[in-house]
């Protein structure tokens, strides 16, 4: 169950935050496209048919993996880390997700980034639960032809609705905080949700129709207010 405080100054407070972690958590667009800048390939094509839904989760990973192995092959797990090296948090998250956590708050990421990374940015920001997609690794560490599914770009409110009932919150209690048109599926029913750093303009136009809260800096200490914590 989630942390209570009896301190009658958190009545405000959620119950739970949901943090996208791409371009929300972490001062990156993706890390999908992290491993692009590293190989020096471009998925852009590929990419916009996912956006309109010609492409698959899975296929769409597969044609990331393909790219890749056009430029190195194998790729071990070691490589993928090292690619990874160089992402920073995004200004303000560890203040932030520390304070809520200080607050009884439940903080979690769901992301369709990947699991390695993302699984790095969990332990290092300590947050309470996490969930991403990934890649399948051969015995020697090197990267299969295939990635692993455990949600949709566009299907996080599932994840966030077993998230509630697994830990008894109430989705009026929620907020999720999300960078692109696809996070809007975190708008479960009843919860909140906030448009963080939108990089594209299809981003900003999906966000002011929703008619949700966008904050535009690349400062997470910006959400303070809207989260009830001061």
């Amino acid at each position: 169950m989630v942390a209570t405080n009896d301190d009658s100054s958190d009545a405000t407070l959620p119950e739970c935050v949901v943090f996208d972690c791409d371009g929300v958590l972490v001062d990156a667009i993706s890390s999908w496209r992290t491993l692009h800048d590293h190989f020096g390939t471009d998925n852009g094509k590929n990419l916009q048919l996912f956006i309109e839904g010609v492409l698959s989760d899975v296929e769409f990973m597969r044609s990331d993996i393909q790219l890749w192995k056009r430029k190195q092959d194998p790729i071990f797990k070691d490589d993928l880390f090292r690619a990874y090296s160089g992402v920073k948090l995004m200004p303000g998250a560890r203040e932030l997700v520390s304070e809520l956590k200080q607050r009884g708050v439940f903080v979690a990421i769901v992301s369709a980034g990947v699991d390695i990374f993302v699984s790095t940015i969990a332990s290092m920001l300590k947050v309470d639960d996490w969930i991403a997609n990934g890649f399948k690794f051969a015995e020697d560490d090197s990267l299969t032809n295939e990635g692993i599914c455990r949600l949709h770009a566009g299907g996080k409110g599932e994840v966030i609705e077993k998230l509630c009932q697994m830990n008894g919150i109430n989705t009026s209690k929620i907020v999720s905080v999300g960078d692109s048109e696809m996070d809007l599926s975190m708008h479960i029913e009843g919860s909140t949700f906030i448009g963080f750093n939108p990089t594209r303009d299809s981003s900003i136009m999906a966000f002011e129709k929703a008619g949700v809260e966008i904050v535009m800096e690349k400062d997470l200490t910006l959400l303070r207010p809207l989260l009830g914590l001061e």
